[in-house]
């Protein structure tokens, strides 16, 4: 009798769904982690603060057309 191993795969790409309660811990948890990186690491992201600005409001422009087509 030979035994098979199944290969434990991980989805990081699934589709999942959230209630609005659970969105909204979701965003205040990485709100709360980002300050925290930003406090902690303030001497390292010192110096590409305005290449990082750009790239939130790169993807806020991005996020907020996607929902106006919506």
């Amino acid at each position: 009798m030979t035994l098979q191993r199944k290969s434990a795969r991980i989805n990081i790409f699934k589709t999942i769904t959230l209630k609005w309660w659970q969105a909204g811990l979701f965003k205040w948890r990485m709100l709360a982690l980002g300050i925290a990186i930003g406090t902690y690491w303030h001497e390292l992201f010192g110096g590409y603060l305005l290449i990082l600005i750009g790239m939130a409001m790169v993807s806020s422009a991005y996020a907020t057309y996607v929902w106006w087509k919506q």
